[in-house]
């Protein structure tokens, strides 16, 4: 690996970690995306990967659930070899794997209730109406919007449309969280309000997440660790603190404009 490394786990030695990524190679013709990537997400943690747009941020958590497959290296889920799985067992992990578009992507054709039911039905968990309907209550309580359960998405302001994701990545009840740059678009408020709201879930649900964001405020509030994506690789790691006090130039450049944006005059 290149650059100051800085390392930090507050787990113990035999904790065994919930993704285990270890020498991920994944190329688009000539151009080489992730390069000997290797990091690992414990229990209950947040994890921030920290990148450039293009770095392969995205595709690393694409790669994570079978939707791109990597050109080599492991990618262990849940004690499960990911490029090993058949369809069946991969739809079977990704029940335990919420993932929040960047984009939303609810069905705009589909009320609220419907777009939390989706799930369900795509999984096929054998509920009873009453507990479907229990369900979809628990999830709008748990992200405030209880009042929206028969509006349409276009209905929505679009902080309200994320938490609607948001419910609806969690209806499963998954163990592991993947958000996807969770506050861009966002005005400032509302994107406080998803980190916080990341925070709470967490906590309730007792999931481990993976945060893909550049957002610096975002990233300061959730972050247990960072891991940086620089060069294709896990350039360095550490705490918020410990990586903004770092002096390698790669690393500095990420913290230098938060910065100067909130140092005391």
């Amino acid at each position: 690996m290149t650059g100051d490394q800085t390392i930090f786990n507050s787990n113990t030695d035999d904790t065994i970690p919930v993704i285990r990524i270890e020498h991920l190679y994944k190329s688009f013709g000539n151009n080489a995306v992730l390069k000997d990537f290797t990091m690992q997400l414990y229990k209950g943690e947040n994890l921030v990967v920290l990148g450039k747009s293009g770095s392969g941020k995205s595709v690393l958590i694409k790669c994570i659930i079978g939707l791109l497959e990597q050109d080599s290296g492991t990618i262990d889920v849940l004690g499960s070899d990911v490029q090993n799985l058949d369809e069946k067992e991969l739809d079977e992990l990704r029940a335990k794997v919420g993932f929040l578009f960047q984009s939303n992507a609810l069905y705009d054709s589909m009320t609220v209730r419907e777009n939390l039911e989706f799930p369900l039905r795509r999984h096929w968990i054998k509920m009873s109406t009453e507990e479907t309907n229990e369900r979809v209550k628990e999830v709008l309580h748990n992200v405030g919007l209880e009042h929206t359960v028969d509006m349409m998405p276009s209905e929505l302001s679009g902080g309200m449309r994320k938490r609607i994701a948001l419910a609806r990545t969690l209806i499963l009840n998954p163990d592991i969280m993947l958000y996807d740059e969770p506050t861009t678009g966002l005005d400032p408020i509302t994107a406080k309000e998803i980190s916080e709201l990341i925070l709470n879930l967490g906590e309730k649900y007792n999931t481990s997440s993976i945060i893909i964001s550049h957002d610096m405020n975002c990233i300061r509030m959730t972050a247990d660790r960072i891991v940086m994506l620089i060069d294709g690789c896990c350039y360095a790691q550490g705490t918020f603190t410990q990586l903004e006090q770092n002096n390698d130039a790669s690393v500095k450049q990420f913290f230098e404009q938060w910065q100067s944006k909130h140092s005391i005059i």
